[in-house]
């Protein structure tokens, strides 16, 4: 069953919605502690947030940055009776998926929280950083509200280190990884694909860098100067 998060401050509205979605099927979770509604979002992992933006001590806009910035994005619909467009594309820009305004239909609203969840069930291959999401058959990198493919050979290592978490990844399996054998390990070529991927990192200013044991192998560690 799906779980939907209303971050909402008018205390009518915020029970009409929940009521409505808890009928619809879904599990609905209503929060309330807004300054600190980005790590209770964290915690909670909705499939889908609800977002006001003109709520008491934090504006939506905020909220929505900081769940974006987050490693887990979970899909975001704004429903506010603000109808300026600059607000709309404020709120796209910062990563919100869907931008409705009140009053809503409730068909029109029970139908674009359908789709946005559709939508989202195809991400089921992504990996997670503490800043970033990395589709591993696409090698799609989703970072800091942006999206970079990498190439085949990048997106194969950066997999393998994941998968790794904090454990050591051998000089072995990061070849088995590119090469899909050990037969013949080419140190060199190896190293020339890290030496790649650790460029991109830097580039994309990710948090975590690849760190070399000597004479063992690698394994990503998090807030290492590069």
């Amino acid at each position: 069953m799906k779980r939907i998060a209303v971050v909402e401050d008018e205390v009518y509205m915020r029970e009409e919605l929940c009521n409505m979605l808890q009928k619809d099927g879904y599990v609905a979770e209503a929060i309330t502690e807004f300054e600190d509604a980005a790590r209770l979002l964290a915690a909670l992992r909705p499939d889908l947030v609800i977002l006001d933006l003109n709520l008491p001590e934090i504006s939506g806009f905020q909220i929505c940055q900081e769940l974006k910035n987050k490693t887990a994005i979970p899909p975001v619909l704004v429903l506010t009776s603000r109808d300026q467009v600059k607000d709309e594309l404020q709120a796209f820009h910062l990563g919100a998926d869907e931008y409705l305004t009140k009053p809503c239909r409730k068909d029109r609203l029970l139908a674009r929280v359908s789709n946005i969840l559709k939508r989202y069930e195809g991400r089921t291959n992504l990996m997670e950083g503490p800043d970033f999401l990395l589709d591993q058959q696409t090698y799609t990198l989703y970072i800091h509200n942006t999206s970079v493919v990498l190439p085949k050979n990048q997106g194969k290592l950066l997999v393998a280190l994941l998968s790794g978490g904090d454990a050591l990844v051998t000089t072995e399996q990061l070849c088995v990884a590119l090469w899909g054998t050990t037969e013949y390990i080419d140190e060199n070529a190896l190293q020339v694909n890290l030496t790649r991927l650790k460029k991109t990192m830097s580039g994309l200013e990710m948090k975590q860098r690849i760190v070399v044991v000597r004479g063992m192998g690698y394994r990503l560690e998090t807030g290492v100067a590069p």
